[in-house]
């Protein structure tokens, strides 16, 4: 089985190890690492909406030919934690094989300390995420 990929892993030993009280300011600095839709992408053509989460949220996983996956994300500026699961994951499964994505453990947000610092439901929401990301991968080796 392979291991979550390592820049994942790095992110999450970070938040784990840090201050209760920084966690959520450290959260929203990955509210930037989203890239935009690419240019001329369709409206959200192909991606699948988070019911889960409280605001508009729409993600896409292509394993790629050489099977490394590629994330899409489409979250509104307002929803700040939110954009920051999906930049966290955009960031720490860049490159990543579809093994590394699928070994990303379920509960990867209460291992980052971040029930702590946010509503219950807004880690349900990130949890949401990852598990439809990882559903679309294991689809697309099936």
């Amino acid at each position: 089985m392979a291991d979550m990929p390592a820049r994942l892993a790095e992110i999450v030993d970070e938040f784990a190890a840090a201050p209760r009280d920084l966690v959520l300011e450290m959260l929203l600095e990955y509210a930037d690492a989203i890239p935009p839709l690419p240019e001329g992408a369709a409206e959200r053509e192909g991606m699948e909406q988070v019911p889960e989460c409280q605001t508009a949220f729409f993600l896409r996983a292509r394993v790629t030919p050489e099977g490394t996956v590629e994330t899409l994300f489409d979250c509104p500026p307002e929803a700040p934690t939110t954009r920051a699961f999906a930049g966290i994951l955009a960031e720490g499964l860049e490159g990543a094989s579809a093994e590394e994505v699928l070994a990303v453990p379920d509960d990867l947000y209460q291992r980052m300390g971040l029930a702590q610092a946010i509503s219950p439901l807004r880690v349900r929401g990130g949890t949401a995420i990852l598990g439809r990301l990882k559903r679309q991968v294991r689809e697309q080796l099936a």
